[in-house]
């Protein structure tokens, strides 16, 4: 029970809100003209911007935490219906409305929207991808009813890879899992440049091959950590050492996709095990709004620039901070909450006091990130 109580100590939902609000504002600018030279950090180092530091620290959590649900569960099928009510719902929802409140306001007659695309959208909401109907937001410079949620595809494939590693009895060799998390990472950035992209259901399914390297290598280094945990300490001299070599790492793209998963995984996890901050530990731990304002930053932003002419970045990144903020709270209560509550109701006695005891509090959150159309790879 202390050993629990002391998992439980820690800033994750901190970070995730923090990395949300970084996607917020590294949109601020870039959706108003399309030009990226203005993002904070695509402005400082030329390589990335921290929207994408902001994606890349999600997978890193995400896959400290999915490896730990999965090794707390008391199933595969168990660990998969978490999964799923964690993922599901507030994306069907929040597509829901980009496609029946978000279109019209962006432009779309609805009802001349043959029913194909209805059926596609659909298709597109089982496949975890982004709500799709011609027309929205057209004559913007990103015109997408929502831009930011392709990355929850990946996000879901890196769970069902968890699950197949569980289940061929990888996470006993922790050795070899860091020896391909490794190698992962060293592919990802000597292929910045692979244009390998399936077309149709091949891409639905799984995506394109450098954000697929990307991101599994990412969430697979998050794994690494959580399985030595027992080994990992977390210095404040380290850290220190750590952030200016990552730093200096992310003037190069390819030094910068080296540096992220592994001096910028250390980072992550000494801020999220820092002692003594229950105040740091309360933030965005029991009212969970993060993937909530990740779901509906971006067509707020785009429905400020449409509708205000001549609106700022900075006006931008207040107003869509606020309403995105509302937004996730509704979303966290009626929608995402009560599911989650579902997790609960399927287990009883000594079983559910397990998963109170456990980490599971801090298990449900996915990654968040900017436009895949937008990224810069250096």
């Amino acid at each position: 029970m202390a050993e629990s109580s002391a998992a439980r100590s820690n800033n994750f939902g901190l970070l995730r809100l923090t990395f949300a609000f970084f996607v917020i504002v590294s949109h601020s600018s870039e959706l108003i003209d399309g030009d990226r030279s203005r993002e904070p950090f695509t402005r400082l180092f030329g390589t990335i911007s921290l929207g994408d530091l902001g994606v890349d620290g999600f997978f890193l959590v995400s896959g400290y935490l999915i490896t730990q649900s999965f090794k707390t569960s008391r199933t595969v099928w168990a660990y998969i219906w978490k999964r799923n009510l964690r993922i599901y719902p507030g994306f069907i929802a929040a597509s829901l409305v980009c496609l029946i409140f978000v279109a019209p306001l962006s432009g779309v007659d609805l009802t001349a929207v043959p029913g194909d695309e209805w059926v596609k959208s659909l298709f597109r909401m089982i496949l975890l991808s982004s709500p799709v109907l011609p027309g929205a937001f057209s004559g913007q410079p990103h015109a997408a009813l929502n831009g930011s949620m392709w990355t929850i595809a990946y996000e879901f494939r890196c769970y069902v890879l968890i699950a197949i590693m569980g289940l061929l009895g990888l996470f006993r060799r922790r050795s070899l899992l860091l020896i391909i998390g490794i190698l992962l990472v060293l592919a990802a950035a000597a292929f910045l440049s692979i244009d390998l992209n399936p077309q149709g259901i091949l891409y639905g399914l799984f995506g394109t091959a450098r954000e697929s390297l990307r991101f599994i290598s990412l969430f697979l280094f998050g794994a690494v950590f959580y399985l030595y945990r027992d080994k990992v300490r977390y210095p404040n001299m380290w850290a220190m050492i750590a952030a200016a070599f990552l730093i200096a790492s992310l003037f190069n793209a390819r030094a910068a996709a080296l540096a992220i998963p592994t001096l910028g995984g250390f980072l992550i996890f000494w801020f999220a095990f820092l002692p003594n901050t229950p105040r740091l530990n309360a933030i965005n731990r029991s009212i969970d709004i993060s993937y909530g304002t990740y779901l509906y930053a971006w067509p707020v932003q785009m429905l400020l620039v449409k509708f205000i002419p001549d609106i700022s970045p900075m006006s931008v990144l207040v107003s869509a901070t606020f309403f995105s903020v509302v937004l996730a709270f509704l979303s966290w209560y009626l929608v995402e909450k009560p599911f989650l509550l579902l997790k609960r109701a399927t287990l009883t006695g000594a079983a559910a006091e397990e998963m109170v005891c456990s980490s599971e509090g801090i298990d449900q959150y996915p990654a968040i990130s900017v436009e895949q159309n937008t990224r810069t790879d250096g």
